[in-house]
């Protein structure tokens, strides 16, 4: 069977195409989407609201502003609502114009794609196993007067572990030290109730930016909807100038104004991750193929250690496919992330590696 060639996951239709089966049948863990699905009253509004199709959206997006200020008790003005989140890493990268970038390996790959649009030199600064795959002070003095923007994903893609406060409050400093840039990704950030990350802090900080998705956390990533956030009003006006028009579609802005205030759907979501994430974590390493990282996202970090074995190969043939991070840089075919989702799923997965590391043929 010929390889996944999307750099993304949750591309079940080139999964399906290469099974020659219908998508509905797969099982998809490579996406991280919340697996409550859509919040009922959004998709009740989606529907009763279909008109608004009929019209343009507001081109300055006033009502979604000033909800997501709301929600941050921020000014509406520091905010920056976007097709996606990664909309927003190219609109940031487009109007920072960074000569010299740092990014974290393994990490998000459209951090560099962005960069390399606007001709950005990269260094790398590689995480390692023998850490444990944490960010640690020895990030601290890579951090030169050399660069001017650090990209940081809180917790990280695909490791799902997230840095220490202290860690984070330094490199906050050093890079106000060395006037550079930071930009922080906490697109997963939802899903850690206990975390405020960065928005709190960014008054005093004008060098930081902060990058935030609605797409995962409420299962809507078909409506694309990110956003950014900087405390220079005048800074987050003219990367609004660099934004095309009308980016967002009626549908998307609609769900922005409403799910933030949905607070049972945010509780049930949080009571769902902690029960099954620790049910599946213990599972997987009950696995001795398998060695996982505990992350704190709503995705685990796994290696294969089966040499030879194409762990996403074995798995599709049982309709279940994950996500391989080996054209993530500092990974190879070895390692795998694998999004956590309802217990019945969850118990599939499981199923199909017990199948797999036992040699029990594929399903038909």
């Amino acid at each position: 069977m010929a390889k996944l060639t999307s750099t993304h996951g949750g591309n079940i239709r080139e999964a399906a195409q290469l099974l020659g089966i219908d998508p509905a049948l797969l099982v998809d863990f490579s996406a991280n989407i919340n697996p409550l699905g859509m919040p009922e009253p959004l998709k009740e509004a989606l529907i009763a609201q279909i008109g608004v199709a009929e019209r343009y959206p507001d081109v300055e997006y006033q009502r979604l502003h000033q909800q997501l200020a709301a929600h941050h008790d921020v000014p509406a003005a520091w905010i920056l609502a976007g097709n996606g989140e990664t909309e927003s890493i190219y609109t940031l990268a487009q109007g920072l114009q960074p000569q010299r970038a740092m990014l974290v390996t393994p990490g998000f790959a459209e951090y560099r794609r962005a960069l390399a649009q606007v001709g950005c030199q990269i260094r790398e600064f590689s995480l390692c196993e023998e850490e444990g795959w944490q960010l640690t002070e020895r990030i601290l003095p890579a951090l030169t007067a050399e660069l001017d923007c650090l990209f940081l994903c809180t917790p990280n893609n695909p490791t799902g572990l997230y840095p220490d406060a202290s860690l984070l409050a330094a490199i906050v400093e050093r890079c106000r030290a060395l006037s550079i840039t930071l930009v922080v990704d906490e697109a997963f950030l939802d899903f850690l109730p206990d975390e405020p990350g960065l928005i709190p802090q960014l008054g005093n900080n004008p060098h930081v930016w902060v990058l935030r998705s609605l797409t995962k956390f409420y299962a809507i990533p078909g409506l694309r909807l990110g956003y950014l956030l900087n405390s220079d009003a005048d800074a987050v006006a003219r990367m609004r100038q660099r934004q095309m028009p009308w980016s967002i579609n009626a549908f998307a802005a609609l769900a922005g104004e409403m799910v933030l205030q949905d607070r049972a759907y945010q509780q049930a979501t949080w009571q769902w991750l902690a029960q099954e994430r620790d049910s599946l974590l213990t599972q997987l390493r009950g696995f001795s193929g398998l060695t996982v990282w505990e992350g704190r996202a709503n995705y685990l970090f796994l290696r294969c250690n089966v040499l030879g074995l194409d762990l996403q190969q074995a798995l599709l043939t049982r309709h279940v496919l994950i996500r391989s991070c080996g054209n993530y840089p500092g990974l190879d075919g070895r390692y795998y992330r694998v999004a956590i989702r309802s217990r019945e799923e969850n118990a599939r997965l499981c199923q199909a590696l017990n199948e797999v590391f036992s040699g029990t043929g594929p399903v038909a």
